[in-house]
């Protein structure tokens, strides 16, 4: 099948770049695979995009602006820049990572524009799926960002990107130095904290007022560290059946998540 549009033009001048190399993921330009993810990296002007690899049918289904390298590329070499579980559907792109907004910039510009998005705060939850996924359910009820502690957390990869199917882009990741201080901050922007897990009898939907929330999640192995748990204004639970002990990450943020969104509609 020949390249149509724009695609064609740019990937005649730009020809694969081989040798490819496995992507170790870390600090330096991250591999993003899938569609869906290459479109809204493409489309964030915060985004530095250095390259798109592609497969001439996936290539040709785009138009991409002429001013960013085009590389065609066959499906195994494709394969070998992104992680074995982050498929790349004949697409691939090479980005600089984002830089991490200041939370006080979060938490300022919400009070500017009379917002009262909820905040995801993450404690030391480090599989990327889980993280892409809370992206993605932080985009769909318009969380205002998600905050981790920048040294246990993943680095952005092609599994987070793939998982949070454009979230990545569009919701801010916050990285801070220590978590309890940066709760101390949200309490300052007068949000109320709250911490989820199962060992109590307090249940999210009681503890939701109309105040600006915080949602906070341990790592499920571990939960909650102590130290961030003393700096929840409350612990509460999601009223799951005795039947399962505990939800996964990801589908614990989404569900709390929906119940602030629908707390002043019932």
């Amino acid at each position: 099948m020949a390249v149509v549009g724009k695609a064609a033009h740019y990937a005649s001048i730009f020809p694969p770049s081989p040798p490819f190399r496995p992507v170790a993921q870390g600090p330096g330009p991250a591999f993003l695979g899938a569609k869906h993810a290459v479109l809204a990296a493409l489309a964030n002007p915060e985004r530095t995009v250095k390259r798109v690899w592609g497969t001439r049918e996936a290539l040709g289904s785009l138009d991409l602006p002429p001013v960013v390298p085009i590389s065609y590329a066959e499906v195994t070499d494709l394969a070998r820049l992104v992680p074995r579980d982050a498929p790349h559907q004949g697409l691939v792109i090479e980005v600089d990572p984002l830089d991490s907004p200041w939370l006080g910039d979060i938490l300022q510009d919400e009070v500017d524009n009379e917002r009262k998005r909820p905040l995801v705060i993450l404690d030391q939850v480090t599989d990327p799926h889980n993280i892409g996924a809370v992206l993605r359910s932080a985009a769909a009820f318009d969380a205002a960002c998600i905050v981790t502690q920048d040294r246990h957390s993943p680095p952005e990869s092609g599994v987070i990107a793939r998982s949070a199917s454009g979230a990545l882009e569009t919701v801010p990741w916050v990285r801070v130095v220590n978590l309890s201080r940066a709760l101390e901050e949200i309490a300052e922007a007068q949000y109320w904290r709250i911490g989820l897990m199962g060992d109590t009898e307090t249940t999210l939907g009681s503890t939701l007022d109309g105040s600006k929330v915080a949602l906070v999640l341990g790592s499920e192995g571990d939960g909650m560290r102590y130290n961030v748990m003393e700096h929840c204004d409350v612990l509460a639970k999601l009223p799951i059946s005795p039947r399962m002990e505990s939800l996964n990450i990801s589908n614990a943020a989404a569900i709390a998540l929906y119940a602030v969104a629908t707390a002043g509609t019932r």
